[in-house]
């Protein structure tokens, strides 16, 4: 006889077993089979055991259908914006943008500020790039040099430059996992932005300061060896037309993103002006940007320094993400749709009661699943969509679960020293990542301050409370 609907209910053994299994996974995939590029296949299995469990508690392929359908909706304008930030980032290094806020943020480097202007180096770059494994790839190694020179603690160096690279991971628009983080929460990527400030803010404030302060324990050492930042700047100068023109791109998105244009028609609006800098300032040919957009920008000047700087972006290097995406999407979506989550929610009920245990609950779990997976992306997508009910039922806007996402989940990952983050860091920087660790105080502070910000009640929007582009009421909801 087949159970009607409302008849339908989903154990909680049946629930905590998914996501043991899950769990179990993944912890195999990254411990036991040192498979870290797997993450997709390991969802797809976690989904169809998802699947099958909810079928042996009543639930049909319909309703497991209809889970992951729902789960790909959501996941379905983010994931197009972020395919289109690949795009969007070939096009500014080709129309010599990122090149211009690199070559004069490099300029500001002073050594009597050194761990000071390092960590707003790396800001600035992360924001133009969107990336921080590139900023840190590039200004934090000629940073760890220039640092030895100036007879810094390498631990110390690493920890500014890991604090600017994360800031504007979590910050940039280009940025994947300011992408995924509003995706996953329902939430408008500008409206995401704007309500990071209030918890971001202060945290990277707070950092600078610690920085300016701290540095001038070094001012007085030995003189810098700056040839990798000269080996930069000379291979910038005498290879991109550094006109101001080259900064109309992010103006427009500024401008855009005040407007509250959506962040595709932002997106696309961006990347044609590139595209039209990049062909009659810097002399590229409509072939090759063509080729760019889709493949990427790669650097041939000759410098490796530069030439590592300067190449990445492409809509096929997006799709690795894209795809983790919408897999991660359609098992959440399975999970919610069958009351799998729900059922675990209502276990959490103590410790959800106030915004203040939701929030404290979010900020543990993300940090939790970043140690268990070893991935910000999934330390992301799963307690983000565990508990995006429960900031609906609060009348919480969706930017502010997005917010606390990014402050536990995105800004911890460098701290886990088996995780991506950790080991990609300690890797390209040459400093343990429990070395760093203490020193960076970005990482630190954030997932502190949105908790400051949930146990003081600030800034915790609410229907009604602001005007703002997208809530949860105007999302259309797409079912199978």
């Amino acid at each position: 006889m087949k159970i009607r609907s409302s008849e339908k209910r989903m154990g909680f053994a049946s629930a905590a077993g998914v996501m043991l299994f899950l769990v179990a996974a993944i912890s195999v995939q990254v411990f036991v089979l040192n498979s870290t590029g797997t993450t997709q296949i390991t969802l797809i299995l976690v989904t169809a055991v998802a699947g099958i469990t909810a079928m042996l508690n009543g639930y049909s392929w319909h309703d497991v259908q209809k889970g992951i359908l729902h789960g790909c909706s959501i996941a379905m304008l983010p994931m197009l914006i972020l395919m289109l930030v690949g795009v969007l980032i070939a096009t500014w290094i080709a129309a010599g943008t990122i090149p211009f806020l690199i070559y004069y943020g490099v300029l500001l480097l002073t050594p009597a500020y050194f761990l000071f202007t390092s960590c707003l180096i790396c800001c600035f770059g992360s924001l133009a790039t969107g990336s921080s494994w590139t900023t840190a790839a590039t200004f934090g190694v000629g940073f760890m040099g220039v640092g030895l020179g100036l007879g810094v603690p390498p631990e110390i160096t690493a920890g500014a430059v890991i604090s600017g690279s994360i800031f504007g991971d979590k910050m940039s628009p280009l940025s994947d996992s300011t992408n995924l983080a509003s995706g996953v929460a329902q939430a408008d990527l500008f409206d995401h932005i704007r309500s990071m400030t209030y918890s971001t803010g202060p945290a990277i404030l707070l950092t600078l300061v610690i920085f300016f302060i701290w540095g001038f324990a070094f001012s007085n050492n030995a003189i810098v060896d700056d040839s990798k930042i000269t080996q930069i700047l000379e291979g910038i100068k005498g290879n991109y037309s550094l006109n101001i023109v080259t900064l109309l791109p992010p103006l427009l998105v500024i401008v855009l993103a005040m407007k509250r244009l959506g962040g595709l028609a932002v997106m696309v609006i961006a990347s044609v002006s590139a595209l039209l800098i990049a062909i009659f300032l810097q002399g590229e040919t409509v072939s090759d940007m063509l080729t760019y957009m889709n493949f990427g920008y790669v650097s041939d000047i000759g410098v490796a320094e530069v030439d590592k700087l300067l190449s990445g972006g492409g809509l096929q290097n997006m799709m690795w993400t894209v795809s983790l995406g919408f897999t991660g999407l359609s098992m959440g979506g399975v999970m919610e749709k069958t009351k799998m989550l729900e059922v675990i929610l209502q276990r959490m009920k103590r410790l959800v009661h106030s915004v203040a245990g939701l929030v404290t609950t979010h900020v543990i779990s993300s940090i939790i699943i970043n140690i268990f997976t070893a991935s910000q992306f999934m330390a992301i997508i799963i307690p983000t969509r565990m508990l995006v009910p429960v900031y609906k039922d609060k009348k919480l806007l969706p930017q502010v679960c997005s917010r606390v996402s990014e402050d536990s989940a995105t800004v911890t990952s460098p701290l886990i020293p088996w995780g991506l983050g950790g080991v990609y860091y300690s890797s390209v920087l040459g400093v343990a990542t429990m070395d760093y660790l203490p020193y960076t105080f970005f990482a630190i502070l954030a997932p502190i301050m949105t908790l400051l910000l949930a146990y003081t009640n600030n800034f915790m929007f609410r229907e009604g409370d602001i005007t703002t582009a997208k809530t949860y009421a105007d999302k259309p909801q797409t079912e199978a």
